[in-house]
């Protein structure tokens, strides 16, 4: 209450400029009071979560999303008074799954975990009747994971250059596969084919593993891979590695130089994982769910599991630069859908 005097009288006559200032402070206490009691109840970050959290995963469980994101969510349940429970939510792509956490409650009961799938749904997804880029808030960048470039171990070449080399000559002559239309693996290629100039065939499979028999039998030239999945076949000297998608050299394999290393300028590529709220969630909410989720994704143990799949975590992000990668790899990734006219049925 503010600009108001309560005078108690106690005895004497109370005179009508008394009277008036009582009445006065009793409305303003009343609308005070009525402000109060109209308050969204979880507006203090104190006050969240009132109930077991849903983390919403637009992907099958047991799938390299789904993993690290029910480790997040236990470790965030041993941090917090309520659950954090993981829900898959999948259909449509991602697009079930990210239209539900839009349309919740704007609380913080409702957490998106998601990949660069968000990011490439404006442009190959145009009439979606909502905006994955306007109707979420971010939270936090909680890892990224690079992807390697594998060849077929009988493919004449040895090294990223004469990769390159081999594709210039005969362009449109080899095929690489991917993980389907639109994915993170068939963006990495098309960015790759970009920015070295070069021309191959784009052979869509349903997932990673799908590809792997024709890549190791040579009906397909190449791949970009994630890592968890190509490093394996690499140190198995089933395939060659040629270079890492990093913008440095990545703990998930030092001794491979990266794509920028190796004369393909502006190259890095990533698959990731960051989590939404609904746009207009009390930012105090907002901050809470980002310090504890950095709390969680600093912890030593945390940190070892998700290396172990090729995750490199982080601990520092802020709603505000997990916005700017979000709108970052929208841009970047829009531009190649357009220019590789990727679409998706």
């Amino acid at each position: 209450m503010t600009g108001a005097t309560i005078r108690i009288i106690s005895r004497g006559t109370v005179t009508s400029r008394e009277t008036s200032m009582l009445k006065l402070d009793r409305r303003t206490l009343l609308a005070a009071s009525a402000g109060a009691a109209l308050a969204p109840r979880v507006a203090r970050a104190q006050d969240w979560p009132t109930a077991p959290v849903r983390m919403i995963v637009p992907f099958a469980a047991g799938g390299p999303t789904d993993v690290p994101a029910r480790l997040i969510a236990d470790k965030l349940s041993e941090k917090l008074p309520q659950r954090v429970v993981v829900e898959n939510r999948t259909g449509a792509g991602v697009v079930v799954g990210t239209e539900l956490v839009a349309r919740a409650p704007k609380d913080g009961q409702t957490i998106l975990y998601s990949t660069i799938a968000h990011a490439v749904l404006p442009p190959l997804f145009p009439r979606l009747t909502f905006n994955p880029l306007e109707d979420f808030q971010q939270v936090a960048l909680v890892a990224v994971v690079p992807m390697i470039m594998i060849v077929n171990k009988d493919l004449p070449v040895n090294t990223l250059p004469e990769l390159i080399e081999l594709l210039k000559k005969e362009p449109g002559k080899y095929d690489y596969g991917s993980s389907g239309n639109g994915g993170a693996v068939h963006l990495a290629c098309e960015l790759f084919l970009a920015l070295a100039g070069v021309k191959a065939n784009h052979i869509p499979y349903r997932g990673s593993s799908a590809l792997m028999p024709d890549l190791l039998a040579g009906r397909l030239a190449f791949t970009i891979d994630v890592a968890a999945s190509g490093i394996t076949y690499v140190r198995s000297n089933q395939v060659k590695g040629l270079a890492i998608s990093s913008a440095r050299r990545s703990s998930v394999a030092p001794d491979m130089p990266t794509f920028q290393e190796l004369g393909v300028a502006g190259y890095e590529a990533y698959t990731w994982h960051m989590m939404h709220v609904p746009a207009g969630t009390p930012r105090p909410i907002v901050d809470r769910i980002n310090r504890v989720t950095n709390e969680v994704m600093a912890m030593p143990d945390i940190r070892a599991r998700l290396a172990e799949l090729t995750a490199e975590t982080v601990s520092d992000s802020t709603p505000e630069s997990a916005r700017e990668f979000l709108l970052s790899e929208n841009r970047k990734w829009s531009d190649i859908v357009r220019r590789a006219n990727i679409t998706v049925n």
